[in-house]
């Protein structure tokens, strides 16, 4: 495999799991005032398929933050408890915020890796066919 494809696999690969990041990013944004609802965290993975290509990632199995649920305290809900109280999520959207700002961060990076692989490969073939 030459070394354009390598490093066209590694950053399609780092494309992909900062893509699935983002999207359990957006479900715990998304369900950030569902009552018992627990953060969703997801692990980046070395990828050993092949020797040969170094550096491929992938996203590890889905994991919750054991961390402690949110009491709020409201009688008229109909989870509240005889204290009056029910438990919330414990996402954090300030932090759900900065994973957001990381992933796209990291992922334009990677969208400009892939961008450089490619047009030098295009301009080594335009040299050969010279």
């Amino acid at each position: 495999m030459s070394e354009f494809m390598k490093a066209l696999s590694v950053s399609a690969s780092g494309l992909k799991a900062q893509a699935g990041r983002l999207r359990h990013v957006s479900e715990n944004i998304a369900n950030a005032d569902t009552p018992g609802y627990r953060r969703k965290t997801v692990p980046f993975e070395t990828e050993f398929r092949d020797e040969r290509i170094a550096g491929r990632v992938r996203t590890g199995r889905v994991q919750l933050d054991n961390s402690d649920l949110d009491r709020i305290y409201d009688p008229s809900h109909p989870l509240a408890d005889e204290t009056g109280q029910y438990d919330g999520s414990n996402v954090d959207l300030m932090v759900e915020i900065a994973d957001a700002r990381e992933a796209q961060r990291s992922y334009e990076a990677n969208l400009k890796m892939f961008d450089q692989a490619r047009q030098m490969s295009s301009s080594l073939m335009e040299l050969l066919r010279k």
